[in-house]
């Protein structure tokens, strides 16, 4: 099948591909994002989210026997179908590269990829499959395209022209046989997007390298990208195509599309899915969603509850709409999935990956290093660095609360060098120390989440008279010199936070950003109780006192309450004394609990569609 050329954005006609008009598609005239990620090697972080990093890098990717359980099925090519993730490994090594700037990364790196490109096959092919089943054996499209985008990484960090080469010849490989796709390929097992999920986002990643618009056009011609308007399904239908994690990898798609294409039609799934997630009951309070990978809404929280790979997806997605839009709502999304479901799914050593990770019940680990959620894991956790802070139109916007320190290039030549220093979130305080290369004026701007009802700011010891307002960024305007300091001081006050469908006349316990859990482990009478019965217990709130806990991570918190066995007693402060554990802590079963006075009780300021 032939492809059409078509103008890039901003020449033709309107600015808008050959085919398409404006009133097909809405041109949205505003396409400058409100925010800007550093890059990976121009920050260091710290606190609980560097711990992740460098255990990651450390226990896990270290750890893995890459030549027999990666490489070697790509050497053997003696598959039909299956998957490995080796392409998702390749990106999260390039990018745990490009940030740690470790040599010992960069050789793991380069042996990768090395063996994989001296693999790959005169017609483009780098795969696992036989002849007969390459292109259309379960999941030989997933696994080539996330290879194509681990490669064409390669070269945007590191401007390896072999990878972006090999990038290519893959790519070309599928787009040239394409048209050949057989006729009855996934009826009644699995839709197209999900079969060939990443790709899209994969091919759009190589156009912004190549300027190649063949892959642009791909994109938009054959696989309808900017018409695709599915609904929100729920259950495990045929066809699977209400899967989480391939319609925020498709949402994402759309998203980065909307860079070259301001169609406002492409904004349109993604926002579904966001007020599906917030304001529909399709997110869990710690941020996971789905359940045995497809959406739901019934607020069960057991069994396959936030699979990984959705988990990085709604990251990604809320990143991309902070950056969009500017709102600190999207942040406070972040940092709730990333402190409880993001961190919850690794074992606290970094060795060990979950591809669930539930409220309630029994947590269990995936059996192997490979196939596709360990590998996500892998690749928002090299992400998370670019998370942190965001270059504005003016200046500098701090997202996430962590240790860190970053040099960030402003306008007009300044260079900008900012550290935090912070236990965030077992305390609300953060001290920014700024260091401009001149004095420059410039707004900082700094996320309130929208938990916090008290903040206070303090510029080189004088306090900020503005209003703070929960929920906003505030931004500090002024000239900045060499040595200032900011002082940001939110209160954390424990907060009850009411449950929603089947978690409805239940409590969580939180503070901050942070879930609490209750790991029956450290009562006799408790082991015995499975999650419905330590659902049922009741706890005093006016009981609830803060702990210093570092079982789970250095310099962790807690919290002791009394309580009670059973949900409806009288007088129940002085049966049971409790440690409720942060939801990181592995043996953790339950979240949500009874009250015995549902007035001291608050929603969700993030899940009640506020």
């Amino acid at each position: 099948m032939g492809y059409t050329a078509w103008s890039k954005p901003g020449s033709g006609i309107n600015g808008l591909p050959l085919g398409l008009s404006d009133a097909a598609t809405g041109v949205d005239a505003a396409t400058s994002n409100v925010f800007r990620p550093i890059d990976l090697n121009q920050i260091n972080v710290g606190g609980e989210i560097g711990r992740r990093i460098d255990v990651t890098i450390k226990n896990n990717l270290f750890a893995l026997d890459i030549d027999r359980d990666f490489l070697s099925p790509f050497q053997k090519r003696d598959r039909k179908d299956g998957y490995i993730g080796m392409g998702k490994l390749i990106d999260a090594s390039v990018k745990f590269s490009a940030y740690s700037k470790s040599e010992k990364v960069l050789a793991l790196k380069n042996h990768l990829i090395n063996e994989i490109i001296k693999g790959q096959e005169p017609d483009g092919y780098i795969g696992m499959m036989v002849k007969e089943s390459r292109m259309w054996g379960f999941w030989d499209i997933h696994e080539m395209g996330y290879i194509i985008l681990g490669l064409t990484n390669d070269y945007h960090y590191f401007k390896e022209k072999r990878s972006l080469e090999a990038a290519q010849k893959v790519a070309d490989y599928i787009i040239e046989r394409w048209a050949m796709m057989p006729k009855d390929w996934g009826d009644h097992i699995i839709s197209t997007y999900v079969a060939v999920i990443g790709l899209e986002r994969t091919l759009i990643a190589l156009y912004r390298e190549t300027g190649d618009q063949r892959y642009l056009d791909f994109c938009v011609r054959q696989r309808a990208l900017p018409e695709w308007n599915l609904g929100i399904v729920i259950g495990r239908r045929n066809l699977i195509e209400g899967h989480e994690y391939a319609y925020l990898a498709r949402c994402m798609a759309q998203l980065e599309m909307f860079q070259f294409l301001p169609y406002k039609r492409l904004l349109n799934q993604s926002r579904r899915a966001i007020n599906f997630m917030t304001a529909q009951d399709g997110m869990s309070i710690t941020g996971a969603v789905g359940q045995w990978e497809i959406w739901t809404d019934d607020q069960d929280g057991r069994r396959g509850l936030g699979e990984t790979c959705g988990t990085a997806y709604q990251i990604r997605l809320f990143d991309t709409f902070l950056r969009l839009e500017g709102k600190s709502y999207h942040g406070d999304v972040m940092e709730r999935m990333i402190y409880n479901t993001l961190f919850g799914a690794q074992s606290p050593d970094g060795r060990k990956i979950r591809y669930f990770t539930p409220l309630e019940g029994n947590r269990e680990y995936f059996d192997r290093d490979s196939y596709c959620c360990p590998n996500n894991y892998r690749r928002i956790i090299a992400e998370l660095p670019m998370f942190v802070f965001y270059l504005a139109a003016k200046g500098v916007a701090v997202n996430l609360y962590t240790s860190s320190e970053a040099r960030i290039a402003l306008n007009d030549g300044v260079t900008l060098n900012i550290r935090q220093e912070t236990n965030y979130p077992t305390s609300g305080k953060i001290t920014l120390y700024l260091d401009p290369s001149v004095p420059s004026m410039f707004p900082l701007q700094l996320r309130i989440p929208g938990w916090c009802n008290l903040a206070t700011a303090s510029i080189n010891g004088i306090q900020w008279k503005k209003p703070i307002v929960s929920g906003k960024f505030i931004s500090l305007d002024r000239i900045w010199a060499a040595g200032d300091q900011v002082v940001l001081e939110m209160q954390m006050p424990f907060r009850l936070v009411l449950g929603r469908k089947r978690q409805s006349g239940r409590v969580a316990v939180m503070r901050g950003p942070v879930v609490f859990c209750l790991n029956p482990d450290q009562k006799d009478s408790l082991q015995t109780k499975d999650a419905a019965d330590l659902t049922g217990i009741m706890i005093d709130s006016a009981t609830l006192k803060l702990l210093t806990d570092n079982s789970i991570h250095p310099d962790g918190v807690a919290c002791s309450v009394k309580a009670g066995n059973e949900g409806f007693a009288i007088g129940v402060s002085g049966e049971l004394s409790l440690t409720l554990t942060e939801f990181t802590d592995p043996a953790g079963k339950a979240v949500y609990f009874r009250l015995p006075d549902y007035s001291v009780a608050v929603p969700d300021e993030l899940l009640s569609g506020n």
